[in-house]
């Protein structure tokens, strides 16, 4: 069966692209989906314990049953953004007035 694979982020860096095509044996889950990207590209494996995974544009676990023609998508966790340094004193995203 055909299953589109997106990576985002530093996953996307290593594999050197975002959007990939698989060819996977029926009843496949997203963790056989990302070993099978691990074979391939080993220097994934260090972030096996922190992504998130979807399936179809929904928050799934590793465990999920992935189809033919769907979409599975590993992300890595992400931090940024907010910088308290950046905010006021009186900013409400400090946590205080």
């Amino acid at each position: 069966m055909r299953v589109t694979v997106r990576l985002f982020a530093r996953l996307r860096d290593l594999a050197g692209t975002g959007e990939l095509i698989r060819e996977m044996p029926s009843a496949t889950t997203a963790q056989e989906v990302w070993n099978d990207l691990v074979l391939e590209w080993p220097g994934l494996r260090e972030y096996e314990k922190t992504i998130s995974v979807a399936v179809n544009a929904e928050y799934a676990r590793m465990t999920a049953g992935v189809r033919d023609g769907d979409e599975v998508a590993f992300m890595p966790p992400v931090s940024g953004g907010y910088r308290p340094a950046e905010a006021g004193p009186h900013d409400p995203r400090r946590g205080r007035l």
